[in-house]
């Protein structure tokens, strides 16, 4: 199991390449980057990764909604060569209200259009060229649409949890990046659907990157407190309660990974044996910077244990 962290753009691209450093010095395998309507994740993506050799980085996730296969392959392919074949992209079907609220586009036939944009984009980045043509997307470039030096192509992952997105995602992606799923909805409903869909089309077992908001701290109950204050914003969407409920939780917070070295050790190897093959630590500033590098510490041991 590889074990990495999520960070966010600090005041300045310099700092951001800093904190990335000290991640991978503290041996960490990978960062990831949100997609948010400010800096552009890709290519933020692509300096760390070219500022810190060894470090894989990954876009966790950009919305389909408002964006085009053509452009989307253009960007990770750019990252991929930047980075020597580091870069992870990831994609995601967003929400109703982001989507309409920012683009002012309708929010509709979701799985369809992932469908068809996994399509056309797994085209292009593996044969540089696509002739796609949907019900939603067109994808047919007069020119080349190859980056010199991408390789291997793109691993392609989506940030699927519900049971059309998973299945989808394990005929046409490379895994996927489901956040605040505890490990009983891992394992009782998120491994096993998208396993079997990619069994089903003859793919190999998809990789399950799961996101886990957690800090390693002496005080618990305040940092549980802003946890609980920081991650309710998950819990407007329907998508996030139900995996929140098929966790065994009922808030977002419950599933935040709080408390001692020991017991933050527990939580990955329980994720582990839900079937994640790789942990990828969020929130992990909730408590300040000393638990910050406490819980970075920890992290950095189990990866390389």
């Amino acid at each position: 199991m590889t074990i990495g962290v999520s960070l966010a753009l600090q005041d300045r691209i310099d700092p951001t390449v800093q904190l990335a450093r000290e991640a991978h010095e503290a041996g960490l395998r990978s960062a990831w980057f949100g997609q948010t309507f400010a800096y552009d994740s890709p290519s933020l993506a692509a300096i760390v990764g070219r500022e810190v050799p060894g470090l894989h980085v990954g876009t966790s996730a950009i919305p389909l909604f408002g964006r085009h296969p053509l452009l989307v392959s253009s960007q990770a392919q750019t990252a991929q060569a930047a980075t020597d074949g580091r870069y992870h992209l990831g994609l995601a079907l967003g929400t109703k209200y982001l989507t309409e609220a920012g683009f002012g586009i309708p929010y509709e036939r979701p799985i369809r259009l992932l469908r068809e944009f996994l399509t056309a984009l797994r085209q292009l980045v593996e044969t540089g060229t696509a002739d796609f043509h949907g019900e939603l997307l067109t994808a047919t470039p007069p020119l080349p649409a190859s980056v010199p030096g991408a390789e291997p192509p793109v691993p392609i992952l989506v940030a699927a949890m519900g049971p059309q997105a998973l299945r989808v995602s394990g005929e046409l992606a490379d895994g996927i990046l489901p956040l605040l799923a505890g490990p009983r909805a891992l394992a009782e409903h998120i491994v096993p659907a998208v396993t079997a869909a990619a069994e089903a089309v003859g793919r190999p077992a998809p990789r399950i990157v799961a996101f886990v908001p957690g800090v390693v701290t002496a005080d618990t109950d305040a940092v549980r407190q802003t946890a609980t204050e920081s991650l309710a914003f998950y819990e407007q969407f329907p998508s996030y309660q139900r995996v929140i409920g098929l966790s065994g939780a009922t808030r977002a917070a419950d599933l935040a990974v709080i408390g001692d070295e020991e017991t933050v050790a527990a939580e990955v190897r329980r994720y582990r044996e839900a079937g994640a093959t790789e942990v990828v630590f969020i929130a992990t500033d909730l408590g300040g910077d000393a638990d910050r590098r406490r819980t970075w510490k920890l992290l950095g041991e189990l990866a390389n244990s």
